[in-house]
């Protein structure tokens, strides 16, 4: 039978696939709407597992900020290539997912793909769909969901890097401006905790190791007790303590202060109580 533009427009608004595979899809299915949907959607899927392998390192980070600063929404949704990332309808789908988000507020991966679109079927069809029409392995590596008193996003150029900063006793106060810096600083500085404590166990001890090590293989240390070097060795870890907790790194702003001390001289006793920090790939 005759397929008209009529037919193909409205495949290609219900599943958003070219228009040269839409036609090809009436075609098939003689006209049948519902049919040529489902050998659409059949086509994603085939393409999906042939690209289960696959790599799919570009993309974007997303976030979205509640309307109250409460809470964000952190998504990786990934890519073959940086070219697909500018694609308007990768976009398209990553403002979906980010709307689904926030009307539902998942607390894992798992239950942001399952959540439903605006169309009723859920985020991981979608994401099947997309493989569809793009022709690359589409998919979400990561999700993270961030609930604080005050909560301020950055996104760096390019969307490979996300940061979420947290406050507490904000009290009211505009933390906007403190928050995108200390994002920035994030960001650039890339630190493994906020403070000392915070810093798992383990990696202090692995630092340690490292000193002691570097220690003993100078001569001038050889006659040194154990004791003595253990104490040298923690006292040497401050450095390290300094360039990766966040609150000790010095301000990339004005390196004659810590971050800590930035945020207290702009916002008195509002602190930042946390940061989530997404890298692309």
């Amino acid at each position: 039978m005759a397929i008209t533009a009529t037919q193909v427009n409205e495949l290609r608004t219900k599943t958003g696939a070219g228009m040269m595979d839409c036609k090809k899809a009436l075609v098939e299915a003689d006209g049948d709407m519902a049919k040529a949907v489902e050998i659409l959607r059949k086509k994603g899927q085939k393409i999906a597992e042939n690209r289960v392998g696959r790599d799919a390192k570009e993309g974007a980070i997303l976030i979205r900020t509640s309307k109250d600063n409460t809470t964000a929404f952190m998504v990786e949704l990934n890519c073959e290539t940086d070219f697909v990332a500018g694609n308007a309808d990768f976009k398209a789908l990553g403002e979906a997912i980010l709307n689904a988000a926030e009307a539902s507020k998942p607390t894992n991966l798992d239950e942001l793909k399952a959540l439903t679109l605006s169309d009723g079927r859920s985020v991981s069809e979608h994401l099947v769909d997309a493989m569809g029409k793009i022709g690359e392995k589409i998919d979400i590596r990561e999700y993270k969901l961030v609930v604080s008193e005050a909560v301020v996003s950055y996104i760096h150029t390019g969307a490979r890097v996300g940061v979420v900063v947290c406050f507490s006793n904000v009290n009211g106060k505009d933390v906007s401006v403190v928050g995108k810096d200390v994002g920035m600083q994030v960001a650039s500085m890339k630190p493994k905790a906020l403070n000392k404590g915070d810093v798992p166990a383990e990696i202090v001890q692995k630092e340690k190791e490292i000193v002691l090590e570097l220690m003993k293989q100078d001569p001038a240390n050889a006659n040194k007790p154990a004791a003595i070097l253990e104490k040298i060795a923690i006292g040497k870890l401050d450095k390290f303590f300094k360039e990766n907790t966040l609150l000790n790194q010095e301000f990339v702003k004005d390196s004659s202060k810590s971050v800590a001390q930035y945020v207290k001289d702009s916002l008195g006793d509002t602190v930042v109580s946390g940061f989530h920090h997404m890298i692309l790939g």
